[in-house]
Formats: structure tokens, sequence, C-alpha cells
């Protein structure tokens, strides 16, 4: 079966532990989103697909009146997983807006150019607070993984609000 980029989330999560649907879109929220996230509208569907495919099991907990699934990887999810993650690096994609109009900002005055940069400078300022915010849960994950990738994401939103900076200076300079 080839997984999805969604399967790969699910799979990886859910090799840490059994969960819900809901349960991984919540962790997803608080770790993985910041490079790769996954909606509910993708989760549910790939569950189905990957529990059919034999990678997971599901096992029905309801709580209370509420329906709910819980989801366990299978030995074959397990392997799944492990030569995914043996492959090599196939997809590299940024996309960030903020670049996007600042590559076509040289059609602007020098005050709105100033704005863009500002806006993109206060987004990684406000990504760093929400990474701050949650680096005590990642660095008491007793794996590898999820600390060291947090630390990934500091570095580079530092390295992007600061880049902003210098860019505004540059561009007050000119």
């Amino acid at each position: 079966m080839k997984l999805s980029s969604t399967g790969r989330v699910i799979l990886g999560m859910l090799a840490v532990e059994p969960m819900s649907g809901y349960d991984i879109k919540a962790l997803t929220d608080l770790s993985t989103r910041f490079f790769w996230a996954a909606s509910y509208g993708q989760i549910y569907p790939e569950l189905k697909k990957l529990a059919e495919g034999g990678l997971i099991e599901g096992t029905e907990r309801p709580q209370g009146e509420r329906r709910r699934t819980v989801y366990a990887i299978t030995p074959a999810g397990r392997k799944e997983l492990a030569a995914w993650l043996g492959e090599p690096e196939l997809t590299h994609e940024l996309r960030d807006e903020g670049l996007l109009k600042l590559f076509f900002a040289g059609v602007l005055g020098k005050g709105e150019i100033a704005a863009v940069l500002e806006d993109k400078r206060d987004a990684h300022l406000a990504t760093l607070a929400q990474l701050r915010e949650i680096e005590p849960m990642a660095a008491s994950v007793e794996r590898f993984g999820p600390h060291e990738v947090l630390g990934y994401g500091l570095a580079l939103h530092e390295f992007a609000a600061e880049w902003c900076e210098r860019q505004l200076n540059r561009l007050k300079e000119s």
C-alpha cells in the first residue's frame, strides 16, 4: 500500500500509542502542524484506508453516548512505517505566503514593503512564542524526535525573524 503524507503522520502517531482520530488531530495540532498539518477531513478517510489495508486496527471504545474508535498500529503498519523512515527524503517543500509576497513586493513603495516584512517578522515571533510554550512538553518526551524537531523549529523561526529585521534595516538604509 502506498502511504499518503497523512497516512505517514497517522502511522507515526499510532507507533507511539493507540489513539482515536480526535486524539491524532489534537496531537498533530500540538506538534507536527508547525511543519506538516493534517485536518479532520484528511485524517478520518485515511484511518479507514489504513484499516482496510491492514496497517491499523480500530477498537470501539464509546465514551458515554459518543462513538469513539481507538486505533492501534499493526505489525504490518510498523513495517510500512519503518520502510518509509528508511527511504530518502523525496519532498522538501516550503510554502510561505510571506516569502511569496516579498518576492513580488518590488511593485510596492518602501513603506508597504516594510509592512510586509514586519508582518512576516511578527508571524515568526508569534510562532516562536507558541513553540516555546510547548517546549516543556516536548522536552518531557523520552524518545528521540519531538524535542529535536522542536529545536529545529525554534532555530528556523529565530533565524527568519532576525532575517526580516536585517531586511527592514537594509530597506531603511537604501
